[in-house]
């Protein structure tokens, strides 16, 4: 269950990194109040999850999910472009991501 909690506050981390695009440097208050709420949701379950897993587990693999899911995000919505070789070091971290969770004790 912690990792699935881990899960949710990186998805959480995308969410307020979205919403705080969608917000034009919080001068839309419907977002800006979305992006508190997704930083909150994000660092409640992170907190959580640091009670059990180690900082050096957990943060890593938070960040990991939000990066990634930002850069998907990017792409599908704000049509970001980016090289291939770029796709390459997304994959990389994507396997790092779940290299860190798999040889975690």
């Amino acid at each position: 269950m912690i990792w699935i909690e881990l899960l949710i506050a990186g998805l959480f981390e995308t969410v307020w990194a979205t919403t705080m695009k969608f917000s034009q440097g919080f001068t839309k208050v419907g977002f800006t109040i979305a992006t508190v709420i997704g930083m909150l949701l994000s660092f409640y379950f992170l907190a959580r999850v640091t009670k059990i897993l180690p900082l050096s587990l957990a943060y890593p693999i938070w960040t990991g999910i939000g990066a990634v899911g930002s850069i998907v995000i990017g792409v599908i919505l704000f049509h970001d472009s980016l090289t291939p070789l770029t796709w390459l070091f997304v994959g990389l971290l994507v396997v790092s991501i779940i290299g860190i969770k798999i040889t975690s004790a």
